[in-house]
């Protein structure tokens, strides 16, 4: 048996300095292929002082999975340190941003570019260094806020490469409806990934996305997505932050789990 670990990698990211990327490997056999969540969170994961409200603790959730006798997962981390997030995980195609006031340090949209990074750099490089099973089953992609709407993007933009996304509380807000509608249209294809849209509704931030997943999720089967391959969670109780995410990862992870 292979002890579990987690390591630490540096990658060169377009135009900037190159990106910490952590990727936590469970403990399996030798030779065992493990399924992947690739997210954009990775500075806010591991680390249980990365925030006021801690980290999600994934390895607790992957090592849960494990002694219920799932194989568990391999967790791609992709740092941004809060320094570019804003930026990086606001796509420019999808639409005129909307609430700029409320991204901290927003110059431009380059969603665009972290999606080419993960596609074109992470992916390759974690499938040629880990134990990954790399067909799309296996394949997965979360994030929460900024990174949620990332997920879902990417998740959309490679349907034949994700079998499942996790958007938690995502900013759907910042893009107008007509825009989200121009763009899911050309882009749902026959074989599209299961979406897993979670939020919460306890604080003015999470209400206004509330509002914009409920948006979402009506606009979806208009434009042709399966109501099968959607699953909206609501916890309204909750507030937008890191012990939230935390409890619905868990949920998320169980449920990719169980649909390989």
């Amino acid at each position: 048996m292979i002890s579990a670990q987690l390591h630490t990698e540096f990658l060169p990211y377009p135009d900037k300095e190159d990106r910490k990327v952590m990727v936590y490997v469970p403990s399996h056999k030798e030779g065992e292929l493990l399924p992947v969540i690739y997210m954009t969170d990775g500075q806010n994961l591991f680390d249980e002082s990365a925030t006021p409200y801690g980290c999600w603790d994934v390895i607790k959730a992957v090592e849960d999975e494990q002694k219920n006798g799932s194989a568990g997962a391999i967790i791609v981390g992709i740092d941004n340190g809060n320094k570019y997030r804003d930026c990086e995980l606001t796509p420019k195609c999808i639409g005129e941003v909307q609430y700029k006031e409320l991204m901290s340090g927003y110059v431009s949209s380059e969603g665009e570019i972290f999606d080419g990074f993960l596609m074109n750099t992470v992916i390759p490089f974690v499938e040629g260094n880990y134990p990954v099973k790399s067909e799309k089953k296996f394949t997965s992609v979360c994030g929460s806020s900024s990174g949620g709407l990332q997920a879902f993007f990417t998740g959309i933009e490679h349907s034949d490469r994700f079998a499942c996304v996790g958007a938690f509380s995502p900013a759907f807000l910042i893009y107008t409806r007509d825009d989200w509608r121009k763009y899911l249209i050309s882009k749902v294809k026959d074989t599209v990934p299961y979406l897993y849209i979670y939020t919460g509704d306890n604080d003015l931030l999470e209400h206004m996305i509330f509002k914009s997943v409920e948006m979402m999720y009506d606009l979806l089967p208009e434009v042709g997505y399966p109501l099968d391959m959607m699953n909206e969670v609501v916890l309204f109780e909750n507030k937008h932050n890191e012990n939230a995410w935390r409890d619905i990862f868990k949920d998320f992870l169980h449920t990719f789990l169980n649909s390989i």
